[in-house]
């Protein structure tokens, strides 16, 4: 197991992960970081452990529609684009056949 040296809000915080993940876990870190400095820049200094809460449960949040955005169906545009399609194939086969 590895260790990473991360900094959230001004502090240093030493994290465990699996070996070759550094990278990932400080890039994580990163943007982590950049969520609870927004919240402290919003709300003021409440605590760390309440910046981190409202942080993670913003990123949750984010997560959350991500997921759901991309689990919907492509919309009405592309239905619309495939049935036009099969009805000027179904148009172009009768006058093939009338040929």
């Amino acid at each position: 197991m590895a260790t990473v040296t991360v900094e959230v809000n001004g502090r240093p915080y030493q994290v465990g992960c699996a070996e070759g993940q550094e990278r990932r876990v400080a890039a994580l870190a990163a943007e982590f970081d950049r969520q609870v400095r927004q919240v402290a820049q919003d709300v003021g200094q409440v605590g760390d452990l309440r910046l981190f809460l409202m942080a993670g449960l913003l990123l949750a949040d984010e997560n959350q529609d991500l997921k759901a955005a991309a689990a919907r169906p492509a919309g009405g545009d592309d239905e619309a684009a495939a049935k036009a399609l099969d009805q000027a194939a179904s148009r172009i086969e009768k006058l093939v056949a009338s040929l």
